[in-house]
């Protein structure tokens, strides 16, 4: 029973982190596209609860980082940063990673977890 307990911990851990998640997203939203106010807090809260989730994913799936799903990870982290670097295009990049990344996250199995370009390359 113990596995059970701990998959249990975790499955509330990642649904815990995922909320937070999409509340960053939502205070980012609204400093980005409406008044201005709590961006860094959106972006940071994303931040932080984004690299939680992908620290329990590779937990789970060590070669995630080789994989388009973990790959694209690097990816929304630049334009994240490129948010906060230049907010004059804040917004068109804030719906540039939210169309990316519900793409990517809801595309089929064999697309998320196929080999990336960054792996590839390195071999």
């Amino acid at each position: 029973m113990a596995g059970n307990r701990e998959l249990a911990w975790r499955r509330w851990l990642s649904i815990a982190l995922r909320t937070l998640h999409i509340v960053g997203v939502v205070l980012a939203a609204i400093a980005f596209l409406g008044s201005g106010v709590h961006a860094v807090a959106g972006v940071v809260l994303m931040l932080l609860s984004g690299f939680a989730l992908f620290a329990i994913d590779l937990w789970q799936r060590p070669g995630l980082w080789r994989e388009v799903a973990g790959a694209f990870i690097f990816v929304k982290l630049l334009v994240l940063a490129a948010m906060l670097v230049a907010p004059g295009i804040a917004a068109l990049l804030f719906w540039l990673l939210l169309v990316t990344s519900s793409v990517v996250s809801h595309a089929p199995h064999d697309f998320r977890h196929a080999e990336s370009w960054v792996d590839a390359g390195l071999r």
